[in-house]
């Protein structure tokens, strides 16, 4: 089903008697749920309002990224939370959706400066599993009382309700960006050293190690001061500076696994943590980034990388892996109880049928 005014959408949802498969552009979630109707937002599309001297958009669930990301780019604008496109790495031919970006919170390298996508979403309008319109925010940021629906939409991937339209606080794009490079280092020493810059004076907008190519550290700016912060942090660190620009669409894509076989999960750490657990992985191949905080690791098929690493602080998630797989390990990391029964309980205060299926209630398999 594919709704093409926030009315109809609501007419759907408060019609159906089956549950609601909810999806954005497809590049994720490829598998309904077992007796549930997919229901998309992409028929939802468009700008409906975009004012670059108060660095606001507004666009409907629907409308494609890279519609969204052209129109900021004529105006020298962006978003600043660098969302990834998931379908080299799932091997989906989708279009990536702004509704899509907000429910699962997809945010890229420039996360460790700016924050997530969550922390520039000003307002949101979804339909709930009553069929209910509801909104929350505005195209000003501010404080609320009550259930912050505008956080907690970022990340619900479907389970409180279908998003109709977002609205976000943008910002301008920078004049240039340069990249330091240390060759060399293994895992723990880039760690150290990725800190070392975040903890800097210099403003580092990405921080990433990929094993076998080099640690980077990104910087971006007006020509001047990018010059003078870069020149700082190599005397600091060593290392020589680049001009690429691909290399971090490649890291924040995942590039390395596209054409890998195997499983991929998703760790999120301490960073001083990650080196050890991936130690423990027995990984086929890494990639860490947003300092070590986030780490991608490519696994044997079939591995339950939750049971090899037993109790850590942090999450792991399964993204890609075979129907098997996904029928035998959930995709997110349990919930403790206290949590858990946290989540149902907003859950059930939304969607008191339990209609919407989630994005995370499919298999999630693609392939690999």
């Amino acid at each position: 089903m594919t709704p093409r005014t926030e009315a109809e959408l609501a007419e759907l949802v408060a019609g159906a008697t089956r549950r609601l498969q909810i999806i954005g552009g497809g590049t994720r979630c490829v598998v309904a749920a077992q007796d549930a109707e997919v229901l998309t937002a992409r028929g939802l599309t468009g700008i409906t309002l975009y004012e670059p001297g108060s660095l606001t958009l507004v666009a409907q669930a629907g409308t494609p990224v890279a519609q969204i990301e052209a129109t900021l780019a004529a105006e020298g604008q962006r978003l600043p939370f660098e969302p990834m496109d998931h379908r080299g790495l799932l091997g989906t031919s989708g279009t990536p959706t702004i509704g899509g970006v907000v429910g699962g919170n997809v945010s890229g390298p420039r996360r460790i400066q700016v924050g997530a996508a969550r922390d520039f979403l000003l307002g949101v309008r979804f339909v709930d599993g009553m069929g209910r319109i509801l909104k929350n925010g505005g195209r000003v940021m501010k404080n609320v009382t009550g259930y912050d629906l505008v956080k907690l939409m970022a990340g619900s991937r479907g389970r409180l309700g279908v998003l109709s339209e977002v609205s976000f606080k943008v910002l301008p794009m920078p004049e240039v960006a340069v990249t330091l490079v240390l060759p060399d280092l293994d895992d723990a020493a880039a760690v150290q050293a990725m800190a070392r810059a975040l903890g800097s004076p210099y403003e580092v907008s990405g921080a990433a190690h990929w094993p076998g190519q080099g640690t980077f550290m990104r910087i971006e700016g007006f020509a001047g001061s990018v010059a003078y912060r870069a020149g700082k942090l190599r005397d600091m660190l060593g290392g020589d500076i680049e001009d690429s620009v691909d290399r971090w669409t490649a890291i924040r894509d995942v590039a390395p696994f596209h054409d890998a076989d195997g499983d991929v999960w998703r760790l999120s750490v301490k960073p001083s943590d990650a080196p050890g657990l991936v130690a423990r992985t027995g990984a086929d191949e890494v990639l860490y980034d947003w300092g070590g905080g986030l780490v991608w690791l490519r696994m044997a098929p079939g591995t339950d990388l939750r049971a090899r690493l037993g109790a850590f602080a942090g999450h792991a998630t399964l993204i890609r892996a075979s129907a098997e797989t996904c029928a035998r390990l959930p995709m997110e990391q349990p919930e403790p109880p206290a949590l858990a029964a946290l989540s149902a309980g907003i859950r059930a205060r939304f969607d008191p049928r339990g209609i919407l299926a989630a994005e995370t209630d499919a298999p999630h398999s693609v392939a690999s």
